[in-house]
């Protein structure tokens, strides 16, 4: 059967909500009128077939009192003297689209509600066209409800459509063209009624509209701080650019992260990683800042074919109710990856066309691999104009994880050893931030400006979201959790960023219990989390067989602490004060007890870390790093077991092979790393080997290695050095 008759369609489409308007209704809404909305822009709905463009299009008409125009309706119809479905039996699907699209040339408009057909999306040109003077609003419906609705309506094909296609693989196909044309997306629910999809509209261009409505602070700064003149506004471009705010704090949005409701989180278990992607970061992604379209591409990149599993941060069953959140399928082969694929494509787009950028990172073994190679991604063109210089702790690292990081240097990327500990090259970092004769001197005279990629930058934190909120739509998808019933997340975490995404992912709706903080020997966390108490005094780094957790000065905890403190930045400068120049901070009382609200801490031993290792595969055949070891102790201990709990696995065991051999039962391992991997791989484990890692490994000449005496001075130095090979002078 061809296209279905326009009007009979609008009248079956009121089937599916919940019920229609009356006349009074209609009425009151057009008293009730947004005309300001609009001006002389056009609000265009597009969607596929059966999405309810018309209908809510009608309703949108009435709400703010503006001309309404069906495309099908006014404008082909008019335009060919014949209906829609009598043109495509005529012409076919090809000539049928291109005659649309000429049609659609032709055609303009201001200040009306434009329902376009399900088709327009597909002709470029009409597209652009229509778009100028508008904005596009996407009407996402499930495939399942358009597939149900066309069914109802007795259309059996839509236009496009090839024999032996079904019409859900048409709309899945159509999938990317909406994506690519829309400003503004509406997710539609099963049984939404046509006014409420008008209203969610009205919502969602009012906040396209309002360009200054999502603003970044930082954590140490008060409502009085802020300019009334809006001269130190900051947005998410802003944050990503600057990565520390100029007086130490770090950067969140002052109106915190948005909320999806139950229904909208349902419409994405059954969607790919990307797709949730895309939906979550354009909530939490202003589109002055970012439009969807680039935001769409920027998530292809990252999460394309450099992740070696489709499902790129699977969950799998351990044993009893405990399951691992697989975070290391990147190219680095560790958690990191999630973020640092994605964040060096959004820094590129975000940052100012003309200048040079030094991303500077510090490590405590993942984070440098993973920026290097996230930033050998980006075009050629930004690499002239974008480099990383990669801080670690020369001995504070495993051999894996070292020879990673020097196999990951290349054209736009630099690694420098230092004789210290992770928490120095952090403070390293920040020292050179915070120096204003230094960066000042460095935009004077190389024309480079400072930013950082470790999570203290905003851009880095974000991406990490996507996975707490995904593994746990994997769990309701698994059949192991309706949605709604609570999780509970164990994390193995330093510097406090892992579990502060999984907190984000709560705020924005996802039944989130507890956050089970793990540590290893180095517990300040969890003394704190118990005590209220962050007290560094006395206290040594020790190193351990998990250096990524090696750390004693968690940065995100800061904003962890803004947020508790219902965004008391008077507070945090003052605590943060007094850790810079007492050594340690307590707690408000009531403070403490709110974190202990959400937080529960455990630490676990080498012994016990190597222990759980080799219990795990003996009764699984499951490998766990040493990170994800350290959780899966902590998670035994503290776990009341009345609900699932998901272990974030955040690094591949390879990475680690020497500990993992021993707690196999394999000593005295002296071999080359590639040589460690490949008698890891004759046990013939789960997860298998890391075919990238094991690739990385093998780039023996491109392992140019530099090394440093712990000395702020001289760390500056060697990006001065770095700055001048890389970038030419400024005139």
């Amino acid at each position: 059967m061809p296209l279905f008759n326009v009007q009979s369609a609008s009248s079956l489409l009121k089937l599916f909500f919940s019920k229609p308007l009356k006349h009074s209704e209609l009425r009151k809404l057009w008293l009730s009128t947004h005309s300001s909305l609009l001006g002389d822009k056009n609000l265009i709905l597009m969607g596929p077939p059966g999405s309810g463009k018309t209908s809510v299009g009608r309703v949108l008409g009435q709400k703010l009192g503006c001309p309404v125009i069906d495309v099908d309706d006014d404008v082909l119809e008019k335009n060919w003297n014949m209906s829609v479905s009598d043109k495509l039996q005529d012409v076919g699907d090809e000539q049928f689209l291109e005659e649309e699209g000429k049609a659609l040339l032709k055609f303009s408009a201001s200040g009306s509600v434009i329902s376009l057909t399900g088709s327009n999306p597909l002709n470029a040109r009409s597209m652009e066209h229509t778009r100028k003077n508008g904005i596009v609003v996407y009407l996402d419906v499930q495939a399942e409800d358009i597939v149900e609705r066309l069914e109802v309506m007795k259309v059996d094909r839509i236009v496009g459509q090839k024999s032996g296609a079904s019409i859900g693989d048409i709309l899945r196909k159509r999938k990317h063209f909406y994506k690519k044309w829309h400003d503004v997306r509406v997710l539609c629910q099963t049984g939404d009624s046509i006014e409420v999809l008008a209203d969610k509209v009205i919502g969602a261009v009012k906040r396209y509209q309002n360009l200054e409505s999502e603003t970044f602070v930082s954590t140490r700064c008060t409502r009085s701080d802020l300019n009334p003149q809006k001269d130190n506004i900051k947005y998410f471009c802003d944050a990503v650019l600057e990565g520390l705010s100029p007086d130490g704090g770090l950067y969140v949005p002052e109106k915190g992260l948005p909320e999806l409701t139950p229904g909208e989180w349902q419409r994405l278990v059954k969607s790919t990683y990307t797709e949730r992607a895309h939906i979550i970061l354009e909530r939490c992604i202003h589109p002055a800042d970012v439009p969807p379209v680039v935001l769409g591409e920027i998530i292809e990149k990252a999460y394309g074919e450099n992740f070696a599993c489709n499902k790129v941060a699977p969950v799998r069953h351990l044993v009893g109710n405990q399951y691992v959140l697989e975070l290391f399928h990147g190219p680095t082969a560790s958690f990191k990856d999630l973020a640092l694929q994605f964040m060096p494509h959004l820094f590129a787009y975000c940052i100012p066309k003309m200048g040079n950028y030094l991303v500077l990172v510090a490590t405590s073994g993942d984070t440098g691999s993973a920026v290097l190679d996230g930033f050998s991604r980006i075009d050629e063109i930004d690499k002239q104009r974008i480099a990383v210089f990669c801080l670690y702790p020369e001995n504070g690292i495993s051999p894996i994880q070292k020879s990673q990081i020097l196999a990951c240097q290349g054209q736009n990327g630099r690694a420098l050893g230092v004789q210290s500990d992770f928490d120095f090259c952090q403070t390293a970092i920040k020292e050179m931030f915070n120096d204003a004769d230094y960066t000042g001197f460095l935009t004077a005279e190389y024309g480079t400006v400072l930013s950082t990629a470790n999570s203290i930058n905003w851009a880095r934190l974000l991406p990490q979201v996507i996975y707490h909120a995904s593994a746990y739509l994997d769990l309701v998808s698994q059949g192991v959790v309706p949605f709604g019933s609570p999780v509970d997340v164990c994390i193995p975490t330093g510097n406090f960023g892992n579990i502060l995404a999984a907190f984000y992912a709560r705020q924005m709706g996802i039944p989130i219990r507890k956050f089970i903080c793990a540590s290893n020997q180095n517990h300040i966390l969890t003394d704190f989390i118990k005590t209220g108490h962050y007290d560094l005094r006395g206290r040594q780094l020790q190193l351990s067989s998990s250096p990524a957790i090696d750390i004693l000065k968690s940065s995100n905890l800061e904003r962890y602490l803004h947020f508790i403190s219902n965004n008391d930045g008077h507070l945090v400068r003052e605590l943060y004060g007094q850790l810079q120049n007492q050594g340690h901070f307590r707690l408000p009382n009531n403070l403490a007890q709110l974190l202990r609200q959400d937080l529960v801490g455990d630490w676990c031993s080498e012994k016990d870390c190597l222990a759980a290792i080799h219990s795990v595969y003996n009764a699984t055949g499951y490998i766990l790093d040493t990170h994800t070891a350290v959780a899966k102790v902590v998670a035994d201990r503290v776990q009341d077991r009345t609900c699932p709990v998901l272990i974030s696995c955040t690094a591949h065991y390879s990475k680690f092979a020497p500990v993992i051999l021993q707690a196999l039962g394999i000593d005295d391992v002296k071999q080359s790393p590639l040589t460690q991997l490949q008698i890891l791989d004759s046990f013939k484990p789960l997860p298998p080997a890391h075919t990238t890692l094991l690739t990385t490994l093998k780039q023996k000449d491109r392992q140019t290695r530099e090394i440093c005496t712990a000395d702020s001075n001289i760390v500056m130095g060697h990006v001065e050095s770095f700055i001048q090979n890389q970038f030419f002078k400024a005139l």
